[in-house]
């Protein structure tokens, strides 16, 4: 198979990268490099790094064992407590999770139209909340992938171009992939590395790849699709840091990332504006769609129920998250507590996620010959002790911020 053949087929990949380049991807983004100009750009290289390491070992053990990870996770241990433990943690983070950031991903994707439009980002919320559901609810899988993946060219070419369109100073910009840690950035560093390895995406490529290849014989083209997707990713992401270190002076803090359309306009031009406002309103329709479905496919899993995108059960998964998201879009805000519940589930889950998948990825009786190689195993290490590391930084923060600690 040629390399161009190879890149027809991008699919579930892309669908990664829809998930994670979000509004709070783009808010991250922006105010990284508002605040630390170009410096912090190494921080997003080993983001993408390790989401390449992750998830192709997501796909793997979907695309060989040719069930989720949600299956996967109940089925591995033989203790009950264990068992259930496992689907009690997945259902919280993963269900309410993203249920609790779909208010924020509405309005992401709306604040974008609202700033091209005189229509309020309230009234564009549920209406872009119904879109999204109304694509779900055409249970097919190849139309979704079709329009995702149209969705996350537009962000690319938006976002790609409004950096172009700011002229960046390269060797500012080269200077960024050179590792530092400025002072106070530690919580940006952070912030960005869990924007971009995201748990519930674990579980949606292991499922989506399924309904694309037929098993290990496609294996070579899932993994051009998972590092192409990923990496088309991180440009996506970089270029939204770029334009915000380029329009702001370092040291700039952004309230609200929606503003930053109005800030180009006087300094390159309508054009900037417009190609921003569109890669805000993709990244948020994309990470509307992707949630859902992800929350769908992990809590479909973990529970045991069919995985099939037309029956009564998956649909009603999705859309209760979706309704939870366009009910608290029209009212304008998010659910504070949940999310607050959501982030702490994620610190838990991510990391337990990061080692069950090292351990199943070197179990000969699902993967047979598939089972990670030695420097996979050492990758795979190094990538989740920093995840590891992530998930205590995110409980103590919001143990601080609980006034716990």
């Amino acid at each position: 198979m040629t390399l161009r053949d190879r890149l027809e087929a991008i699919g579930p990949g892309a669908l990664v990268a829809a998930a994670f380049i979000g509004p709070g991807t783009v808010t991250t983004a922006s105010v990284t490099g508002a605040q630390f100009g170009y410096a912090l750009i190494w921080t997003l290289v080993f983001s993408v790094f390790a989401t390449v390491v992750l998830q192709e070992m997501s796909a793997r053990l979907g695309l060989v064992s040719r069930e989720g990870l949600g299956e996967a996770l109940r089925t591995q241990f033989d203790n009950p407590l264990l068992s259930w433990a496992s689907i009690l943690l997945v259902v919280s983070a993963i269900g309410v999770g993203t249920a609790a950031f779909e208010a924020g991903n509405i309005l992401g994707g709306a604040a974008g139209l609202a700033s091209l439009t005189p229509v309020s980002a309230q009234i564009w919320g549920p209406l872009l909340g119904v879109v999204a559901a109304l694509l779900l609810w055409s249970g097919h899988y190849e139309l979704i992938e079709r329009v995702l993946v149209g969705l996350v060219v537009v962000m690319g070419v938006s976002f790609l171009l409004t950096a172009i369109l700011i002229r960046p100073d390269p060797a500012a910009v080269l200077g960024g992939f050179v590792p530092a840690i400025p002072e106070g950035s530690i919580f940006l560093i952070t912030g960005l590395i869990g924007t971009t390895v995201v748990g519930y995406n674990l579980f949606l490529h292991a499922s989506s790849v399924q309904e694309r290849w037929a098993g290990p014989a496609d294996l070579a083209e899932c993994r051009t699709d998972t590092i192409v997707s990923i990496v088309l990713g991180g440009l996506i992401t970089l270029g939204i840091m770029i334009t915000a270190a380029a329009v702001f002076p370092v040291g700039t803090e952004i309230e609200n990332v929606a503003t930053m359309a109005d800030q180009l306009e006087p300094l390159v031009g309508t054009y900037a504006k417009v190609f921003f406002s569109i890669g805000l309103f993709a990244a948020g329709f994309t990470s509307a769609t992707t949630a859902p479905l992800a929350g769908a496919y992990a809590t479909a899993g973990a529970l045991g129920w069919e995985r099939d995108l037309q029956s009564t059960r998956f649909r009603a998964i999705w859309g209760t998250i979706i309704v939870v998201g366009v009910v608290f879009s029209a009212l304008g805000y998010s659910p504070v507590q949940a999310i607050v519940f959501a982030q702490v589930a994620n610190g838990i889950l991510l990391p337990v996620l990061a080692v069950f998948l090292i351990y199943v990825m070197n179990d000969r009786s699902i993967l047979d010959e598939y089972v990670n190689t030695t420097p996979q195993n050492v990758l795979g290490g190094f990538v989740t002790l920093v995840v590891i590391g992530l998930g205590i930084r995110t409980l103590y923060t919001i143990a601080v911020d609980l006034g716990v600690l």
